[in-house]
């Protein structure tokens, strides 16, 4: 059963999301402060973690630090509504997808279900070991890991599945509709900065290639672009 950590200090809120959660097959631990949270998601064994931005003892954006020091477990982080500043702090810190409360516990599960068919070790395969290599760059998407000229990267899962989706279309464009819906798992929002942010933080872990160059190039007004050569 898939194990998810609702971290929240609304108590009726908590219970009531743990309750649908429960319903639509998903085993759920709760905490309600930040400092508990982060511990707990830290300690493993949560396929992911739903994470409130305003918490007491820690904040979420504090907890989500900690929990990136130690763990790559998708966070989806429950932010302020119309508060994009949050957003992208969260998405910044290394938060895979965020929904704005008060939330629809339907559109939750919803956007649980995307990250874990994207987490999931089924998610791609390659030729041979399964392996995958463009530039650079390469994957192994059985343990979706990354290593960029040899090193290794530290990548959250959808970092990672943004690479994967680069490396899989390497030398081509790939739109942002694209990338959103095969990294992030749905369309493109108008105003969306989702994918933006997700790739300026993949590029920093990236740094340059040997011509001085990042890797992954801008298509102004289309999206982005592994390079190969």
């Amino acid at each position: 059963m898939t194990r998810v950590l609702l971290v929240d200090d609304d108590l009726e809120l908590c219970e009531m999301l743990a309750e649908y959660l429960t319903v639509e097959g998903f085993a759920v631990d709760t905490a309600h402060d930040g400092e508990a949270g982060a511990a707990r998601a830290s300690q493993g064994g949560y396929d992911v973690v739903v994470l409130d931005v305003m918490l007491p003892r820690l904040n979420g954006f504090e907890a989500l630090r900690r929990i990136r020091q130690t763990s790559s477990v998708p966070v989806l982080m429950l932010t302020a509504k119309g508060d994009e500043v949050d957003r992208i702090v969260g998405l910044e810190m290394g938060a895979d997808d965020y929904l704005p409360k008060p939330c629809n516990p339907r559109e939750l599960v919803a956007r649980l279900r995307a990250i874990l068919r994207r987490t999931s070790a089924e998610h791609g395969d390659g030729g041979g070991d399964g392996s995958l290599q463009a530039g650079g760059v390469s994957l192994r998407p059985a343990s979706r890991t990354a290593d960029w000229q040899g090193e290794p990267l530290d990548l959250t899962s959808t970092e990672y599945n943004l690479l994967e989706v680069l490396v899989r279309e390497a030398g081509r464009v790939v739109t942002k509709a694209e990338l959103s819906e095969q990294a992030l798992g749905r369309q493109l929002a108008r105003y969306d900065r989702s994918i933006d942010m997700h790739v300026s933080k993949l590029r920093r872990k990236l740094g340059a290639g040997p011509d001085g160059r990042s890797p992954i190039q801008t298509v102004r007004g289309v999206g982005y672009q592994l390079i190969t050569e």
